[in-house]
């Protein structure tokens, strides 16, 4: 089960460079359910996640290198590109920050996943965080990619207001 929530950025943190960075490459076979294909650095996953919002079932099997160049040709819409940065927030929680690049570049987002729905409806954000979008489905990955171009700009235009 993965439990996450995810936030709009309003600035980035401090020394941001001294933080773990993965690159990240990945694309839909299916946006419902959706069925993700993903470059992790010099790593390849196939994931399935059903539906929902804050909380929902995910799995991951691991894909060769191959494997992965054959499925992205499958893919519909974009190929999502982002570095992640990954920030200690405590003991037990870790940041992933999103910074987007390609189509929506200049897109930052926030996730923390939680190991229980309670801890993640307690959890208080950093000051640095913007608005919380967990529950609102425009913010998936998977929809950000069915967007074409006008969409795109359209998007990005309403989250920097």
């Amino acid at each position: 089960m993965e439990i996450e929530r995810k936030y709009l950025v309003r600035q980035l943190p401090e020394q941001l460079s001294s933080f773990p960075c993965h690159h990240i490459e990945q694309a839909y076979l299916s946006t419902s359910p959706v069925i993700r294909i993903r470059r992790l650095d010099d790593s390849y996953i196939l994931t399935y996640k059903s539906g929902g919002l804050m909380a929902r079932q995910e799995v991951e099997l691991p894909l060769t290198k191959e494997s992965y160049a054959h499925l992205l040709t499958k893919a519909d819409g974009t190929v999502i590109k982002k570095d992640r940065y990954v920030i200690p927030l405590s003991h037990s929680l870790n940041i992933e920050l999103d910074l987007f690049q390609g189509a929506l570049s200049g897109f930052l987002m926030a996730e923390v996943e939680f190991s229980s729905i309670e801890e993640a409806n307690t959890f208080t954000p950093p000051a640095w965080f913007g608005e919380d979008v967990t529950m609102n489905p425009a913010f998936h990955n998977s929809n950000l990619s069915a967007m074409d171009l006008e969409d795109t700009r359209h998007f990005l235009a309403q989250v920097r207001k």
